[in-house]
């Protein structure tokens, strides 16, 4: 397991600029690889409502697109902004493409994947829609399966924020 938290760890934002996570510290966070074309893609509404629901108690959601599952993110970054605004409302933040497997993982996934195994001790992200859970401290709480509704995850949210 590396250590350290999320927050030693930034990602370029859609638009383009460099964002530390740092900027989320004491925050609850729930990352997440999202995609536009995926099965899980009617997700981005129980994201976008937990969001609305919990941020003022400092809670957000971080949305990774990935196109390694499927070819399911195959849109530009203005196009996969727009699509989340127009078909979903969402109002966290996005971030630009990424991949969650293989040798151009991205550093933040690499600790996410450490600090948090799969079943049987795996890493490996196994499709889109992969969450994970981060304490106010920038530590992995718990890792969601793709098929795990985000409605499912409420109750983990607000017990991670009372802490």
């Amino acid at each position: 397991m590396l250590s350290g938290t999320v927050y030693d760890y930034a990602a370029k934002s859609l638009g383009g600029q460099e964002q530390a996570l740092a900027d989320f510290r004491g925050k609850v966070l729930l990352i997440v690889n999202v995609a536009s074309e995926c099965g899980f893609t009617p997700q981005y509404a129980g994201l976008e409502a937990l969001q609305r629901k919990h941020a003022a108690e400092g809670f957000a959601v971080l949305g990774f697109p990935c196109n390694q599952f499927g070819a399911q993110e195959p849109g530009s970054e203005a196009q996969i902004r727009q699509f989340c605004e127009s078909s979903y409302g969402v109002s966290f933040p996005m971030y630009g493409k990424i991949a969650v497997n293989g040798p151009d993982t991205h550093p933040l996934y690499v600790f996410l994947k450490s600090s948090e195994p799969g079943l049987l001790g795996t890493e490996g992200i196994k499709w889109n829609f992969t969450k994970f859970l981060v304490g106010r401290d920038g530590k992995v709480i718990k890792r969601y399966a793709p098929a795990t509704k985000p409605e499912a995850i409420e109750a983990d949210i607000v017990s991670a924020l009372a802490r």
